[in-house]
């Protein structure tokens, strides 16, 4: 009789398993991009990407929405990558308790599992009411940065982690400062780590709704604002309200499956250029 290798028919059921996972997942976004891709592909159109909003939305375009989802993206970019990376750099350099460094990994993981309307009432009381800014980009900006706090400082946290021990003690032994280390030798080799957490930020920002219904989203405004003490509209926000509350749900449905299609392509724009520019800045340091 054939012996059975078990060790095989389990290696070989584990994979079947992980490769079956795998294609289902991918199955299921394909799917829903197709659903999306059909139900809103009649509405893209140059008109619809730089034109205002027309007839209680019901026409024009989106231009509004777009770039209003680009200011809260700066500003919130503004705000979280100097504190995010400056925090992962305190804790991987320089944090020497191992006890307080503890506690603030714990704050940042219990900051990274708060909901993100939790944020949005958060702002709302803080940054509007309390601070007087308002409905405005700037509310706006501080509730989106304090929201992607947790995944820049993890990534970055983690990129400096990676960089050999060797580099650090190679500058120093040649007289090199510690941050004069951090800032020549650890810094450029862990570029590539923190351009993720930086993009995947970013593209958190852009599609997120919550924050921004309390905080600085409008649903419709004539003009495009001029000061950051001024509401904007934005694309998740903008997706939400027409395909709720809205007077013409129905007759815009086409609209409403476009904007997600502009925010979708959006997001995608941001990983794409994250990984780009993460190769050629690991491709120059193996150089």
């Amino acid at each position: 009789m054939i012996k059975v290798n078990r060790s095989n028919i389990t290696e070989k059921t584990a994979f079947f398993m992980i490769k079956s996972g795998a294609f289902i997942v991918i199955g299921v976004l394909l799917f829903i991009l197709g659903y999306i891709v059909m139900k809103g592909a009649s509405a893209i159109s140059w008109e619809f990407l730089t034109e205002m909003p027309r007839k209680e939305m019901t026409e024009g375009g989106i231009f509004p929405a777009i770039a209003g989802t680009f200011y809260l993206m700066l500003g919130s970019s503004l705000i979280s990558i100097p504190v995010g990376v400056i925090t992962a750099i305190y804790l991987s350099e320089y944090a020497k308790n191992p006890r307080i460094v503890k506690i603030i990994r714990l704050g940042i993981n219990n900051l990274a599992g708060v909901p993100s309307v939790v944020f949005g009432l958060f702002g709302l009381s803080l940054f509007v009411i309390f601070l007087g800014f308002g409905t405005s980009i700037l509310a706006g900006s501080l509730t989106l940065g304090l929201l992607n706090l947790p995944v820049i400082i993890r990534s970055t946290e983690e990129a400096l982690i990676v960089v050999p021990e060797t580099y650090r003690e190679a500058s120093i032994s040649l007289g090199a400062t510690k941050w004069q280390t951090i800032y020549k030798i650890v810094l450029p080799n862990a570029l590539p780590g923190i351009l993720t957490g930086v993009m995947l930020s970013l593209g958190r920002a852009a599609g997120e709704t919550a924050p921004i219904m309390f905080t600085a989203a409008a649903f419709y405004t004539p003009d495009l604002p001029v000061s950051v003490f001024n509401e904007v509209m934005a694309l998740p926000y903008h997706i939400y309200v027409m395909a709720t509350a809205g007077t013409h749900i129905q007759a815009t449905r086409h609209l409403q499956y476009g904007t997600a299609i502009v925010l979708i392509g959006l997001v995608l724009m941001l990983n794409l250029t994250g990984l780009i520019l993460r190769y050629r800045f690991r491709r120059r340091l193996r150089l």
